[in-house]
């Protein structure tokens, strides 16, 4: 037999003053999201009915959560993330604010402040040479006429081919496959990189152990993300998923969506001033105009920020 006391007038009393609402003190926004969560876990309790064990296991689970930084990546892979673009998606199209590249996830693996380059650079520092496929991605930045933007930032990183990440992967250099790059007169950008790889979450993981009681596997399709940003212009976070990927249209994260495929176009030896075998990757975006300063930024979730 469930006993519910969590909508009786004692009960409510009590979650308010536990959100603070007795005191003139702190931040009223907070004060009443955090009434909500206290009556929506108090519900959700009492709903399902239960255990102590059963509560005091996830308490568990969130601080194991929080110790591997997987926070980020459990948002994704149960599909918050998207929501949160879904419902941005049915924002814009309701004011009529619509055209131009798809967004999609950031994920949580940006580093800020990676080098700067001016309409072309090389992201990988070689060291896998003789193991990576090289990759030549290269495009333009536009506006809803397509109008190239000059000026613009490209601002790109993708993981090796081990499916890492520089920064979080502490055997790759200092930025390895992390660029900005500002487009030139035409809008142009160009990167000579590698084709990178897609990743699992790590099996012994907090979030593959959530993953795996729902029945789900944490793999992602290749891919590269990107922040394209210009004065004027809306910000767009986004990413190119690869073609041809097993996960493509089965990503744990959510993020293909059309519009957002990347075909990888491959050369045999010696094209582009390259020995061995290489692929061309050709990506165009187009921005939406800004309605204010504030849609020209990114949001201000945390983000690692390496310093040298």
């Amino acid at each position: 037999m469930t006993v519910k006391i969590s909508q009786t007038a004692e009960t409510q009393a009590f979650f308010k003053e536990a959100a603070g609402f007795a005191n003139n003190d702190g931040n009223p926004r907070i004060k009443k999201i955090m009434f909500r969560v206290l009556n929506d876990l108090a519900k959700l309790i009492e709903d399902f009915d239960l255990t102590e064990d059963e509560f005091w296991t996830f308490a568990d689970y969130v601080n194991r959560l929080g110790k591997r930084g997987e926070a980020g990546l459990l948002i994704a892979g149960l599909g918050i993330e998207r929501f949160l673009d879904m419902r941005q998606d049915a924002i814009d199209a309701e004011i009529g604010q619509t055209g131009g590249t798809p967004r999609t996830i950031e994920g949580p693996l940006y580093v800020a402040g990676a080098p700067v380059a001016q309409g072309s650079t090389r992201m990988d520092d070689g060291t896998e040479d003789n193991v990576a496929t090289v990759m030549f991605l290269e495009g333009q930045v536009l506006d809803l006429d397509g109008k190239p933007i000059a000026g613009a930032t490209v601002d790109l990183w993708h993981a090796n081919t081990k499916g890492n990440y520089s920064f979080f992967d502490k055997s790759q250099s200092e930025y390895n496959l992390r660029r900005r790059i500002i487009t030139d007169s035409e809008g142009r950008y160009q990167a000579r990189s590698i084709v990178p790889s897609g990743y699992g979450c790590d099996p012994q993981g907090p979030t593959q152990e959530c993953l795996d009681l729902l029945g789900r596997h944490g793999q992602r399709p290749a891919h590269i993300h990107f922040f394209i940003s210009a004065p004027g212009y809306r910000h767009l976070t986004t990413q190119i998923n690869l073609a041809g990927d097993k996960y493509l249209w089965d990503d744990f994260a959510y993020a293909t969506r059309d519009g957002l495929v990347g075909e990888l176009v491959f050369r045999e030896g010696g094209a582009r001033g390259v020995s061995e075998r290489c692929a061309e990757l050709r990506f165009d975006f187009q921005l939406q105009k800004a309605a204010d300063n504030k849609d020209e930024q990114r949001s201000h979730r945390p983000r690692a920020l390496q310093v040298l």
